[in-house]
């Protein structure tokens, strides 16, 4: 008796490939009918049509496994897909890319030959640099190395935001208004501009990670958004292609996981909302979202994987769509990579995504044969800790780590880049670490993380970690209605200035900590002055105050007496580094004021109601990218002066009043350390 039969099925009776089967379907070759949405097989017609004289091909090679890995890539995911080849007894090779033989990881030829030095067989690219560069895979297969990821042309459709576009639009997928045309010139940039319609988004073609996309509201910012944009995809990606799409005011940004082994099996893990954003970059992601239904997640889940099946797509992936205001789904792209918020997929379904794409890469067939015998468990949340001030503007910072302290317990997972010692430049994405809670439900795993926040300590470098234990208690959060543009809506919070200012307590910390150390023989030191209390000037991110040190006691008593006012801190040479909320700030003894720093200070603080010239200083370290003034030249508040360009993102700063460009202390190409005197302008 003839019983139905799933492809999976079928294609286990018959030793042949879930894709095979679904190909001998779609071509007419095998009979079958669609029942509540899925394909089902008489057992006599795959029998009759495998017994015929000519039988179908579909028998793929049998497993091999991979022993030794190089991974192409550096920081945090270099040491997450080290876990797992530990875990699975495979090599893990590591290239330098900090020292002196550094390796350039946009170089596609070092970066193979360096795989084979390492003698590999195979090598992930992790994500970010060559990780969707189709070239790159080709690369690696023709040097007879196993690419961990999926097939180069399906990198080239997918990965090609505009291809992905298109062919969406072909499979009846929803996507936004939009100009993905071969014509990049500006002239036809500006034209499509028009008829999409403002605001729109100005993004790369090529890469992800929000790496220059840039909003525009108006046709008059046009133009230097899509030179700004060409730079950093050139610079991030090696490909300054752009597309434009209509911008969705207040959306969800919500993902499908996809799994595809290369025996035509493919199934979906779920989503992750990746809602709350800065610069188009994320910064909080969960799992399920508090947005998505099981219709909704059914209907994005069957969306991605006809996407996976019409590349013939083949291992890890992500589709991203936006919901508006009604909920309504949009296709954004395929990530045709590992993703960095994968954990908190991991975290629900107990698999190990990194594991999964090595088996199939070995040419293993996936252990579920379909979405829905996938079991998630609980909810996931992940925060990324960034090496940047959220309090100026979310600008990189660079530094040493000079104390580091993880949390730890039940549902926590830390996947970080660093370590005590590192060495924080501004070569790279400022990305540190990523901090997970996983809980039996969404309250749950909010608790855990913020307890987890308040347990991290890093100091010795300015991070977003103070930013992050206020973001994870915020209602909008807690209440799972945060959209793309909440951060510009609730952050900075009122009074957030004064509710963060520097305690008189840690002033007195500082200065105590600063003079522990000086010479008990020398009469001068230690803060003595001649019939008065003992101070010392203490300067601090660019503020200087002369504190009492009277009663200071020794070095003991102070260390208790910062464990009492909750201060961890930690001495760096010349420098004290205090924990303050999460915050990490610098406190050292100030210099002695020079000839030139008085000069500057008198014409800042002159008489009443006279106003003297303006500095325009670097907010943070980086190179000088372009020089937009001459000496001589008229400004008004608000103009460029210089673009600065540091871990792969450009940062213009602006004349703080009009005036007359009096100097300009730099060039193009000069690194500059944050503080330093860009030029001068004088009313």
């Amino acid at each position: 008796m003839s019983e139905e039969l799933s492809p999976s099925q079928a294609a286990a009776r018959v030793g042949a490939t879930t894709r095979s089967v679904q190909r001998w379907i779609a071509s007419g070759r095998l009979p079958a009918r669609r029942v509540g949405g899925r394909w089902r097989v008489a057992s006599d017609a795959i029998d009759a049509l495998v017994g015929s004289a000519t039988p179908p091909a579909g028998v793929s090679a049998p497993a091999t496994p991979i022993s030794s890995l190089f991974i192409a890539n550096r920081g945090e995911i270099a040491n997450r897909i080290t876990r797992t080849c530990d875990r699975l007894g495979i090599r893990a090779a590591v290239p330098d890319t900090d020292g002196p033989n550094a390796l350039d990881l946009l170089d596609v030829s070092a970066v193979v030959d360096a795989a084979k030095i390492a003698g590999a067989d195979a090598l992930h690219p992790g994500f970010g640099f060559l990780a969707e560069n189709a070239d790159f895979a080709d690369a690696v297969i023709a040097a007879g190395i196993r690419w961990v990821g999926p097939p180069p042309e399906a990198i080239r459709t997918m990965g090609d935001k505009a291809a992905a576009r298109r062919l969406a639009a072909s499979l009846g997928i929803p996507v936004l208004a939009g100009y993905d045309e071969p014509d990049q010139s500006d002239d036809a940039l500006i034209a499509a501009a028009t008829e999409v319609g403002f605001p729109l988004l100005v993004k790369p073609a090529a890469g992800g990670g929000g790496k220059g996309m840039r909003t525009v509201r108006g046709p008059e910012a046009l133009p230097d958004a899509i030179a700004a944009a060409r730079r950093e995809a050139e610079a991030a990606f090696g490909d300054d292609r752009l597309i434009l799409e209509r911008l969705v005011v207040g959306a969800r940004h919500v993902e499908i996981q996809v799994l595809f082994d290369g025996h035509g099996t493919g199934i979906h893990l779920g989503e992750r909302d990746c809602s709350i954003q800065r610069r188009h970059q994320k910064i909080l992601e969960e799992t399920p979202s508090p947005a998505v239904d099981a219709a909704l997640r059914a209907r994005l889940g069957e969306a991605a994987l006809t996407l996976g099946r019409a590349v013939g797509y083949v291992s890890a992936g992500t589709c991203e769509f936006l919901l508006d205001s009604h909920g309504r789904p949009t296709f954004l792209e395929m990530n045709t990579r590992l993703q960095v918020e994968h954990p908190v997929t991991e975290m629900v379904t107990g698999r190990d995504l990194v594991a999964d794409q090595l088996r199939i890469a070995a040419g293993e067939q996936l252990d579920v044969a379909d979405s829905g015998d996938v079991v998630r468990t609980g909810h996931a949340v992940e925060v990324r800790l960034y090496a940047e001030d959220a309090e100026n503007g979310f600008l990189p910072a660079t530094g040493r780590i000079e104390a580091l302290r993880w949390p730890t317990g039940d549902g926590i997972r830390v996947d970080a880049g660093i370590e005590l010692g590192s060495e924080i430049g501004g070569r790279f994405d400022p990305m540190l670490a990523k901090i997970v809670a996983w809980g039996p439900d969404r309250v749950a795993a909010f608790e855990r993380l913020a307890r987890a926040l308040d347990a991290t300590v890093v100091l010795g470098i300015v991070t977003n970690l103070r930013f992050l234990r206020w973001l994870v208690r915020q209602p909008v959060v807690l209440d799972g209605q945060a959209r793309t543009d909440v951060l510009t809506r609730i952050w900075p919070p009122d009074a957030w200035a004064e509710t963060t200012d520097v305690p008189d307590a840690a002033w007195a910390s500082a200065a105590a900590a600063l003079i522990a150390d000086q010479d008990p023989g020398d009469p001068w030191a230690g803060g003595w002055r001649l019939n008065a209390a003992r101070t010392v000037r203490v300067e601090s991110d660019g503020t200087t105050r002369t504190v009492d040190v009277a009663g200071s006691g020794t070095a003991s008593a102070r260390a208790d007496s910062d464990r009492e006012r909750g201060f961890a801190s930690v001495r760096a040479g010349d420098t004290i580094h205090l924990d303050l909320a999460g915050r990490s700030v610098a406190f050292r003894i100030a210099a002695a004021p020079d000839v030139d720093t008085a000069a500057r200070a008198a014409a800042a603080h002159g008489a009443a109601g006279s106003t003297g010239p303006a500095e325009v200083v670097a907010p943070m370290p980086g190179a000088v990218l372009t020089i937009h003034v001459a000496i001589g030249q008229t400004v008004s508040a608000g103009d460029p002066i210089v673009t600065l360009e540091a871990m792969k993102m450009e940062h213009v700063v602006v004349a703080s009043i009009a005036g007359t460009v009096g100097e300009v202390r730099v060039r193009p190409a000069d690194q500059v350390t944050r503080g330093q005197l860009l030029a001068v302008v004088e009313p």
